[in-house]
């Protein structure tokens, strides 16, 4: 526990992709097998579900540390972080714990789960008591479930395969898919056997770049290949010894809760991965991401709902055919190979092969870029012909050429203070438009896209211009115009306004527009897609 704490320390401590990977590498070079199997497990994102809730563990450590309720909140409020303010305020330890990291996990942690209250409270203020404020914060992120730290699994990938003496790659392929910590699998992850037993394992995403300038820099468009950008949730779908296994991007195996795609696999030849993406889709015709949503997370998929949201399996590319590994492959090949699999599978009314966006040159590609709306789509994807499947993102193969997004002039109303590093300053913000009766109605909430020194001003602002106050929310008056983009809109009735945007952000500050010029509901609603 005394080195993973110093090891979360050091990875939050420095912003240098190679000093991180030089901590990890030491961290896993000493490490027991069994702590570092847990260490992969939390670096990469993974956690246990969260033991005890927070509001329990809250009221235990303001106990303990015998403030008032206020106080801890008042704490909350400058530091951001639960965890971090529980660390500096319980009362200081003279001990450090030299248990290992596996033993705080399998054998005080996940017991927890479901345990008396009284046993729970009496096992956190042991640890507590056992640890110094360093290893206290881990505890607290872990026990929460809040755990995360500055480190990508790329990173987490290289110290490993350095560790290991093995490639990146196969590392990569190996932390995918349903895994238990334990001196086990690590064996496995670092073993110089490529051959990997799990045959459920998905392969690591080929991810895309935004496109940064003109597409005419890319070189002749005939070496290129374009297909629309869906909105949907990027898959996997394997079909290995007998077996389908349907997989997020995520790693989240997710076979049970779309039915109707996992019934493909009988079809498919044994041996076969496909990348796709999971689209709703209804009578020909792409539906939202909000449709979607409502089957993410579902454990059990009635009939109501499959009826009312029906998805297919929008099909990238071939990754595997009959038990061969085919990512090495140009993609030119790959897709030849994938549109006969899909005319073979015949089941076009969920298998659909994703479609060839033809243009000879780069302005007719610009042109029909312009009409993915209409498609429902984001934009191009871009994926030259000669390229292999890549592990993760890397330049210069594919490339994802979105539509610009919708923008509006909206009004700041409200503001609460960020977390983590911005937990004393207000930056997170919600902001308005006009109705029809002059008024401002709730519109959008976003919180990037500021420079450091804008942030600072409007902190300052919003201090000096409060309102009303309704928990961590203040209102404040309404003077200050940014320009928000979303990428897409739809009609929500479980909105003030009417209307739900995705993914908004800040795209500048107004400060040459008066509030009252601000944009309307009506202006709003043109953008609405035809109902």
């Amino acid at each position: 526990m005394r080195d993973f704490a110093q090891l979360y320390a050091a990875l939050d401590e420095t912003t240098r992709t190679g000093e991180k990977v030089e901590a990890l590498t030491c961290y896993f070079e000493s490490a027991p097998p069994s702590d570092a199997a847990w260490a992969v497990y939390f670096l990469i994102g993974r956690k246990p579900k969260q033991v005890i809730p927070s509001k329990k563990i809250r009221e235990w450590a303001t106990a303990e540390a015998g403030v008032p309720d206020w106080l801890f909140q008042e704490s909350y409020d400058a530091v951001g972080d639960v965890a971090e303010t529980i660390a500096l305020l319980l009362p200081p330890s003279e001990r450090s714990t030299d248990l290992p990291l596996a033993e705080w996990v399998e054998e005080r942690l996940l017991p927890l789960r479901g345990a008396d209250e009284e046993v729970q409270r009496a096992a956190m203020l042991e640890a507590w008591r056992a640890m110094d404020r360093p290893q206290r914060f881990v505890w607290n992120k872990l026990i929460s479930g809040g755990f995360r730290v500055g480190v990508s699994q790329q990173l987490v990938t290289r110290a490993l395969a350095k560790v290991g003496g093995v490639e990146p790659a196969v590392v990569a392929h190996r932390l995918m898919g349903d895994w238990e910590p334990g001196p086990r699998f690590i064996g496995r992850l670092l073993a110089p056997d490529a051959a990997d037993a799990d045959h459920s394992r998905p392969y690591p995403f080929c991810l895309a770049y935004g496109l940064e300038g003109e597409p005419d820099a890319l070189g002749p468009v005939e070496d290129w290949q374009a297909e629309w950008k869906w909105d949907g949730i990027r898959s996997q779908l394997i079909r290995r010894g007998g077996d389908t296994f349907l997989w997020s991007r995520g790693e989240e195996l997710v076979t049970d809760r779309y039915p109707e795609l996992a019934t493909l696999g009988a079809f498919l030849p044994e041996g076969t991965a496909i990348d796709g993406e999971i689209l709703p889709y209804l009578e020909g015709v792409p539906l939202p991401f909000a449709q979607l949503q409502r089957r993410i997370g579902r454990k059990t998929v009635g009939k109501t709902i499959l009826a009312e949201v029906p998805v297919v399996l929008i099909a990238y590319d071939l990754l595997e055919f009959e038990g061969r590994d085919l990512r090495a492959e140009p993609f030119q090949q790959r897709r030849a190979l994938l549109a006969g699999l899909v005319e073979r599978v015949g089941r076009s009314d969920r298998l659909i092969l994703s479609p060839v966006v033809a243009a000879t040159s780069w302005e007719a590609m610009a042109a029909a870029r312009q009409e993915s709306r209409l498609h429902q789509a984001e934009g191009l994807m871009l994926k030259r012909l000669n390229s292999p499947y890549h592990v993760g993102r890397k330049r210069g193969d594919w490339w994802k050429w979105k539509v610009d997004p919708f923008t509006v002039d909206a009004v700041l109303t409200a503001a609460q203070r960020g977390s983590g590093k911005r937990a004393s300053l207000y930056t997170d913000y919600t902001f308005s438009v006009w109705d029809d009766d002059r008024r401002l109605i709730p519109f959008a909430k976003a919180y990037s896209g500021l420079t450091d020194a804008e942030i600072a001003r409007v902190d300052a602002f919003v201090r000096r211009n409060m309102v009303e106050k309704f928990g961590p929310v203040r209102t404040v008056k309404p003077e200050l115009v940014f320009e928000l983009a979303f990428e897409g809109i739809q009609r929500s009735p479980r909105h003030k306004s009417g209307i739900a945007v995705r993914f908004p952000r800040i795209l500048r500050w107004r400060q040459d527009k008066p509030a009252d010029e601000a944009d309307t509901l009506d202006s709003i609603r043109s953008m609405l897609p035809p109902a």
